[in-house]
């Protein structure tokens, strides 16, 4: 009973639903759910079971668990032998013994777990860890503050917003600060500006918005004194508590661009609207106006019109209705919230200004007036505690795996190829939780502040074996984002060849000015486009019992393929992924360990298609 109680307890901690609400089941999904459980009750054996289109579940193919077949019973034993080796090898190229250790010892620091040493050498990560208290300590500040301000007064949330947003951005840039507001208040200007010319407007947008990312790549450390000798005196000013202003201004880049575009596409609605309006209150005049009424004036039906529509919007937006999060994009905000005091509040909001997730400014508007029933002190306090068993995992690697390190300074020479891909695969596991874990803080910090954003990573780094797949999952709001504003209005699945590349060289050039990160962008592209002709290609054969072992088959490629690209793009870069390719296909040993580490991503990916079964016997399908 007690382990039962313990089981069920591990599977809720790590449910999809506690992790965000959007995975769990809609309930239509639930119901769905419940149909399942009585056809699994009546199928017998590993037959499958075509279900009507009258049920609503789309003709889905039913399979009953493979769990506790003999099939999986071997799987589980191969998890049992290569796991514990795969830890032992990387343990063991992180060891003082080996000879490679003195090249990359430099790069660590003094640790707290077992005597071991620290390997806090990733700069990207080391800024937070190293700032998590002072990040704790101003996360208690602003909540504390925010509640206590509201409870006294009937200021709303996005005022409050706006001050300690400004007051942040000046504390943290100081004289820097001047530059960013430019930058932003640049961008509402050009919204503006164009707003009577949608197209134009959208172009101009993403073309000022795009230019900014190569302006602040190069000249981001412009001084004052190079604009005009009066404001040389600026340069010697205080710089903020983050000199580097520019590093964080890809964030705020998705709010401003997320902004501009909701904006247009609100203004472009009303202005049809008010034609339209306009057009049926002059045929109303002409019809069932008497000749000579007062009221029969056509500009006194027309502003009668547009004032209900006003009205109406107005009530709207402000409603206690609950919308769910496709509603919320295009959520039915008056015109006049589009303005500049809510355009700054929604940049500088401060739990999602370092790093996200990101929000559009439909729906961050829309959770600054209705609390979304997601938001409960209990799911908060669970979310904590994820976060924490994040972050303590990362301290186990970064004490016991000093991958970091040993790729920063190319340490992998002599090493076995199974060693030197268990340095890849653990230097990618750092990168997909070095990610996670700021991104985890700062989503608890809006849970903590009543904003519920999309959770960026739903899928550890190793359960993936579709690169299409895989991109819904990682920096899953940025993915929302790009969906939103780039993948749709480009055509979306009509065109996706076109619709990939814009979106995977937006997405590359975003993270780094860098040739290198686009061409990892285009060659992600590349790799998408065998699994799309395949899957529609093969899809005619999934009745057939080879099917799951060749789409297994496939997955291999494909995670291969990932690993590759990652490993060039964030890992090893041209000289370590070329050497990693050496080893594994020039050589003997390498042959033969890439035909072993293939079979046991054969049975990896065997566990994954099942696992994705059982999400669906649940409700839960999260098509990545």
């Amino acid at each position: 009973m007690v382990l039962q109680v313990l089981a069920n307890g591990f599977k809720k901690f790590f449910s999809f639903g506690v992790l965000d609400y959007r995975l769990e089941p809609s309930p239509q999904d639930r119901r769905r759910q419940m149909l399942l459980s009585k056809i699994y009750s009546t199928s017998q054996g590993r037959v499958s079971t075509k279900v009507s289109k009258k049920s609503g579940l789309s003709d889905l193919t039913i399979e009953s668990p493979r769990w506790k077949t003999w099939e999986f019973k071997l799987y589980y034993l191969a998890f049992v032998i290569v796991i514990p080796l795969m830890i032992k090898s990387v343990m063991e190229i992180s060891s003082e013994e080996n000879p490679n250790y003195s090249l990359y010892e430099p790069l660590l620091s003094q640790g707290w777990m077992f005597g071991r040493k620290v390997d806090n050498s990733d700069l990207q990560y080391s800024f937070f860890r190293d700032n998590l208290l002072l990040l704790l300590g101003l996360m208690v500040l602003h909540t504390g503050i925010k509640r206590l301000t509201l409870k006294l007064t009937s200021m709303p949330k996005i005022y409050f917003d706006f001050v300690f947003g400004v007051l942040f951005v000046v504390a943290a840039f100081g004289v820097n600060c001047l530059k960013y507001f430019a930058e932003i208040l640049a961008t509402f200007a050009v919204g503006n500006a164009f707003k009577f010319n949608p197209r134009w407007a959208i172009l101009i947008s993403w073309a000022f918005g795009v230019s900014l990312l190569f302006f602040n790549d190069k000249y981001s450390g412009y001084s004052y004194g190079s604009i005009s000798p009066r404001l040389s005196y600026l340069d010697s000013q205080f710089k903020g508590l983050i000199p580097r202003w520019d590093v964080f201004f890809n964030f705020t880049l998705l709010k401003m661009l997320s902004y501009n575009l909701d904006f247009l596409e609100k203004f472009q609605k009303e202005q049809s609207s008010n034609v339209g309006k306009s057009l049926i209150a002059l045929k109303s005049y002409g019809k069932l106006t008497p000749p000579g009424s007062k009221s029969g004036s056509p500009m006194s039906n027309i502003s009668g019109s547009v004032a209900g529509s006003s009205l109406e919007l107005h009530n709207t937006g402000s409603s206690s209705q609950l919308l769910e999060e496709k509603e919320r994009l295009a959520a039915p905000h008056p015109l006049y919230d589009y303005n500049v005091l809510h355009y700054i509040a929604y940049v500088t909001y401060t739990p999602l200004f370092i790093a996200g997730p990101t929000i559009t400014f439909n729906d961050y508007l829309y959770q600054t007036r209705i609390t979304l029933p997601s938001i409960s002190p209990k799911n908060t306090l669970v979310y904590a505690i994820r976060f924490a068993f994040c972050f303590l995992t990362m301290e186990v690697i970064v004490h016991f795996a000093y991958v970091v390190a040993i790729t920063q300074r190319g340490a992998w020479y002599d090493n076995t190829p199974f060693q030197i891909f268990m340095i890849g695969i653990f230097g990618l596991t750092v990168v997909w939780l070095k990610l996670l874990i700021p991104w985890r803080f700062f989503r608890l910090w809006a849970l903590m502040d009543g904003t519920d954003t999309p959770e960026n990573m739903i899928r550890c780094v190793y359960n993936n074996y579709s690169a299409l797949a895989f991109w819904r999952a990682w920096h899953r709001s940025f993915n929302k984002w790009v969906v939103r504003y780039i993948y749709i209005p480009l055509g979306g699945s009509k065109n996706r060849i076109l619709t990939s590349l814009a979106v995977f060289s937006f997405v590359a050039i975003w993270h780094d000015i860098k040739l290198r990160l686009l061409l990892w962008g285009w060659l992600i592209v590349l790799f998408l486009l065998p699994e799309m002709f395949l899957a529609n290609y093969m899809s005619r054969f999934s009745d057939r019992f080879w099917y799951r072992h060749l789409c297994a088959a496939g997955g291999v490629i494909n995670i291969w393929m990932m690993i590759i690209a990652n490993l060039f793009g964030f890992c090893m870069g041209t000289d370590g992924t070329k050497y990693f390719l050496k080893e594994i296909l020039g050589t003997a040993a390498g042959i033969r360990f890439s035909l072993l580490a293939s079979g046991c991503l054969f049975i990896v990916v065997q566990i994954m298609f099942e696992q994705r079964e059982h999400e669906r016997r649940n409700g839960i399908n999260l098509r990545c």
